[in-house]
């Protein structure tokens, strides 16, 4: 029973992979203001899920696992390991640009870039998962829900990335699959270590809570600040609002956390 919650949790977002490219497939196209009020929520869920549930729960199991100062450098380091990642893909996809190979006929390169950028992303998703379940199922919930919303507009814009590349939509739709699916060895290895590692799955918590902070902060806030309308505005407020309620729900009607 301790692996099947986040098993089941992992495939669920592995799955979204698949179901982010049916538009695509059915020659339907997703709309702009859908995928922005998908983000605004993805901002909501993901930082209400760090502030009202990974933090609390951190900083509770601080005199037992660790002090408040090395959870704080968890998630420093949670947050600058995103960086890196992001950094790394970044910096790939620039080399090959400086080479002359950007444009739709030379694309193909970024394709792998991509998929091994997203697979660190996806093995990270299961780490935590496996990680939040070993605290709390409420917690484990939490975590899932969060790494739902952010994966919907994160996969549109991956499976955007794979068809720009060359790849067809058949190919793009099954290879982001199989890259979601690093998620399980994220849970593999995640239920393993807490197995032979006292008290990992208190520290875990704190780098996920890194990782929000910097997908939230760094990815999707900048992409709304780009709309700067009174009603774009309007919109990602109200589905911010809408992801914090969701996670407020979730930690008050949930099973309780042991935060004693």
């Amino acid at each position: 029973m301790e692996l099947l919650y986040p098993i089941v949790s992992v495939v669920i977002v592995s799955l979204i992979s698949v179901v982010v490219a049916l538009p695509f497939l059915l020659h339907k196209k997703v709309s702009k203001g859908v995928l922005m009020f998908l983000l605004s929520m993805s901002v909501g869920v993901l930082l209400s899920t760090v502030f009202m549930d990974f933090l609390p729960e951190a900083f509770a199991h601080s005199k037992e696992e660790a002090s408040p100062v090395t959870i704080g450098l968890i998630i420093l380091l949670g947050f600058i390991i995103m960086f890196i990642i992001e950094k790394f893909v970044h910096w790939h996809h620039s080399q090959k640009c400086e080479e002359g190979e950007c444009g739709h006929g030379h694309a193909y390169n970024l394709a792998p870039v991509n998929l091994i950028g997203d697979g660190i992303h996806n093995f990270i998703d299961g780490l935590v998962i496996a990680g939040s379940y070993a605290v709390d199922v409420s917690l484990g919930l939490s975590a899932t829900i969060s790494i739902v919303f952010h994966e919907i507009p994160q996969e549109i814009a991956d499976f955007g990335v794979l068809l720009y590349s060359g790849l067809s939509k058949q190919k793009a739709m099954l290879f982001n699959f199989f890259s979601a699916l690093t998620a399980l060895l994220g849970v593999a290895l995640g239920a393993l270590v807490i197995r032979n590692l006292h008290g990992f799955e208190h520290l875990i918590v704190p780098f996920a809570a890194g990782n929000f902070i910097y997908i939230a902060a760094s990815n999707l806030l900048p992409q709304l600040h780009r709309h700067c309308k009174l009603k774009d505005t309007v919109m990602h407020v109200f589905a911010l609002c809408l992801g914090i309620g969701i996670i407020a729900m979730l930690v008050t009607l949930g099973p309780g956390h042991v935060h004693g």
